[in-house]
């Protein structure tokens, strides 16, 4: 059974910084694409940044641009999200997720996880005071 679970949030002041992990079991996705979401209360599900199979492409979405570096240690099947310069709207519930089947292209990665076909951890609290 395959289980994402994140860690790391908390409650920060603006302009601080946290780290989110995300410990992947079940099985291996070294050969995966993996990503970070959030969802802010009353708001959608948003894309956060996404990291290739070996790390070497990343995508971001413009509003963490800059400021959120995602990671990933294949050996630990785990995946970092490094959020820095944090700021109030950074506010949210923030997911790990990963697709139920591998993928080099960011357009099948994300037309995955629209469609429900990807892994998703329970999610940790992101809180930036002002």
């Amino acid at each position: 059974q395959v289980q994402l679970v994140e860690s790391g949030g908390g409650l920060v002041q603006a302009g601080g910084s946290l780290r989110l992990s995300c410990a992947a079991s079940g099985r291996t996705f070294s050969s995966y694409a993996m990503g970070w979401f959030r969802q802010a209360p009353g708001k959608e599900r948003e894309f956060v940044a996404a990291i290739s199979w070996s790390g070497g492409n990343t995508y971001y979405a413009d509003s963490v641009k800059g400021r959120f570096t995602i990671s990933r240690d294949n050996a630990k099947n785990t995946v970092y999200l490094q959020m820095n310069s944090l700021k109030p709207e950074d506010t949210a519930v923030y997911y790990c997720a990963v697709p139920k089947k591998p993928t080099g292209s960011w357009t099948v990665f994300f037309e995955l996880m629209r469609g429900e076909y990807g892994y998703w951890g329970q999610g940790t609290q992101v809180t930036v005071a002002s």
